[in-house]
């Protein structure tokens, strides 16, 4: 596959696992429909716009094109339509389902815009600076999850819970690290799988910093 496909579809799916995880935090915390959306929209979009503005980028490259903005907001719409179409909200089966679906669209849009940003990195000469590069993106794929967190009166994941940032940096050097050595599409495929694993396992393992107690 072609490489610029490959990015369009892991922009997409990334675009629609966080809009997703955004309706979720909205509807857990009883937001209404424009609440919803707006959480949708943040986490979609909102750790690019971040990353765009850290690096100097302006206006930022989801206002130059809102396709992504776009996406998220009929990813919004269709998921609380057949959110609202599911009678059985309190069963406990649709209530494990739900907590998994939060899970695993988060940690995948977690994977996919890490190295998303760093390639936005990359792109626009930052090539020989690694630390920009892990900022870059460590911050396009937690940026978006912190300001849905704080909108929605909550502490951010990255501060709490499950080496949530910690994930982002991890596959963020791999990716770096490989992608002069292999296939560029399948070090993306790496980068992101691989944020996406420590994510996950950390959550089902319950795997945390220490705190201070």
């Amino acid at each position: 596959m072609e490489f610029d496909k490959l990015y369009f579809y892991f922009e997409f799916i990334g675009t629609v696992a966080f809009a997703i995880s955004g309706v979720i935090v909205g509807i857990d915390r009883k937001m209404d429909v424009f609440g919803n959306i707006v959480l949708a929209l943040m986490t979609a979009v909102g750790g690019g716009i971040l990353r765009d503005l850290i690096l100097g980028i302006t206006p930022p490259s989801t206002l130059k094109n809102p396709f992504s903005a776009l996406v998220a907001l009929i990813t919004a719409i269709v998921f609380m339509i057949l959110f609202s179409l599911k009678h059985q909200l309190n069963s406990d089966r649709f209530l494990y389902m739900y907590r998994n679906l939060m899970l695993f669209s988060d940690s995948i849009g977690l994977g996919i815009f890490t190295v998303i940003g760093v390639n936005v990195g990359i792109k626009n000469g930052f090539s020989d600076n690694i630390v920009i590069l892990v900022l870059a993106g460590t911050l396009t794929g937690v940026g978006g999850g912190m300001v849905r967190d704080m909108m929605a009166g909550m502490i951010p994941n990255i501060f709490t819970k499950n080496i949530y940032a910690v994930s982002c940096i991890i596959g963020a050097i791999i990716y770096i690290s490989i992608l002069d050595k292999i296939n560029m599409n399948y070090s993306i495929l790496i980068g992101a799988t691989l944020v996406f694993i420590i994510r996950v396992f950390s959550e089902i393992y319950k795997l945390n910093l220490p705190k201070i107690e």
